[in-house]
């Protein structure tokens, strides 16, 4: 959520900001109800001062039996008391209505990020490995001997419907051990604090990390009114919810794998083939809270432990920063990372690594005491995917395919697989 005062002391600023959103000069709108909001704040201060003096002096003009006096002003201190409630009840409403209002509107961009209309216009600034060059065809991961035996989508049709997969065998099992190397990883070498935590969320922790108002459509929710966590940044983003932290408490680190929930519904008829977009996925997700000069920075060192999961794998990737037009709602900064898919000769997504700011410790009234001393001050938050698990699955598979539908497996796989080396065409590990 946006701060009204930076608003209010620029709002050509901040029109020019959203502007490159590709979204609508609101300032003037958001300007007009906050004015209204202080004036009915400021009059219901005025009449409760009013209140409380006649309040003072019905007492006065009893003990010296001024009959009609005493009439008037508790008569007085009763109208004032209706007008306080009112002007209060009045202030509230107009204050939800603005904050309703900046609920719906998207993050700026920080300055450096380029601007464009869509992923066209995004900046490549990374890119590592070399496709492999085959002497046959590639498949895409689906199309694979070794592989169709294990992933299984007209079992999950029937369970759940279009965009599941039923994985089983030795496909299920170089996924789990994918996910494994990747929290290993982020836990021993990286640092991360690993968490375990729900899929199912309160309404106030979607608010708090952007999904709701405007993106309601695009998750799931139980007819108990929780939400399916679309990504664990809900969660682990939230763990600071509410809380003001000590100062040396920062920076805070999180890695969670949790299953993932998304409706998809703006992507239909995009991806249906294969598990490159489904409904439910696993991910391992990077959460850090910071101090506010130090975002930058852990931006740029989450982006490498995500990039640094693919060079263990060997697959190559490359990194682009995201442009103003298809950045995500609550990022002021994106890095995109892309691993080489050869079955369909492209970068695809398989990382979102983003820098919030502010924008989400406000939603949430996260803050720190500075060690100096002091008022709190909004902590930055910042999440990535570290990585994908499917769409890591997918890349693998792709990428060492063998001629006969075999697959070659990355090393550092190896001891995740019980020594096992290859997903052979027979769909076995051996």
């Amino acid at each position: 959520m946006h701060d009204i005062r930076a608003i209010r002391e620029n709002p050509a600023a901040f029109d020019a900001a959203l502007a490159r959103r590709r979204a609508s000069a609101m300032s003037s709108e958001i300007l007009a109800l906050d004015e209204a909001r202080r004036a009915m704040i400021n009059a219901a201060e005025t009449a409760q001062a009013d209140q409380n003096k006649a309040s003072k002096e019905v007492g006065a003009a009893k003990g010296r039996g001024d009959e009609a006096e005493f009439e008037r002003l508790r008569a007085l201190v009763a109208e004032k008391k209706a007008e306080v409630a009112q002007m209060q009840t009045e202030a509230k409403a107009l204050d939800q209505q603005l904050t309703d209002l900046l609920m719906t509107l998207p993050n700026t961009p920080l300055d450096g990020v380029p601007d464009g209309a869509d992923e066209a216009d995004n900046v490549e600034i990374h890119r590592w490995g070399t496709p492999r060059v085959f002497d046959f065809a590639p498949k895409e991961h689906y199309q694979l001997t070794g592989v169709v035996p294990g992933m299984d989508f007209e079992t999950a049709a029937k369970l759940s419907g279009a965009r599941f997969v039923v994985l089983s065998g030795a496909v299920a099992r170089i996924h789990r051990a994918l996910a494994q190397f990747m929290l290993n990883t982020h836990v021993d070498e990286n640092g991360l604090t690993e968490a375990w935590t729900p899929v199912l969320v309160r309404e106030e922790m979607m608010l708090g990390t952007g999904q709701l108002p405007k993106f309601g459509e695009d998750s799931y929710r139980t007819t108990d009114g929780w939400w399916l966590v679309p990504t664990a940044e809900v969660t682990l983003t939230n763990i600071v919810n509410g809380v003001t932290l000590e100062e040396d408490y920062l920076p805070r680190r999180y890695v969670a794998q949790t299953q993932c929930f998304r409706s998809e519904a703006g992507s239909a008829g995009r991806d249906t083939a294969g598990m490159l977009r489904q409904h439910q996925f696993e991910k391992v997700e990077m959460v850090s809270i910071t101090k506010p000069e130090n975002s930058q920075a852990e931006h740029d060192r989450m982006t490498k432990c995500a990039e640094g999961i693919l060079e263990r794998l060997g697959l190559p990737y490359r990194t682009v920063v995201l442009c103003t037009g298809d950045m995500g709602f609550g990022a002021t900064k994106t890095h995109d990372i892309e691993v080489w898919l050869p079955g369909q000769d492209t970068y695809r997504e398989i990382s979102s690594v983003s820098v919030c700011g502010d924008f989400q410790a406000r939603r949430m009234n996260a803050r720190y005491k500075p060690a100096a001393g002091g008022k709190p001050e909004f902590v930055h938050t910042l999440n990535g995917s570290g990585l994908a698990v499917g769409r890591c699955l997918i890349a693998v598979l792709e990428n060492g395919q063998q001629a006969d539908g075999s697959v070659r497996l990355p090393e550092v796989l190896h001891p995740y697989l019980g020594g096992k080396t290859t997903l052979s065409q027979d769909s076995t590990l051996i």
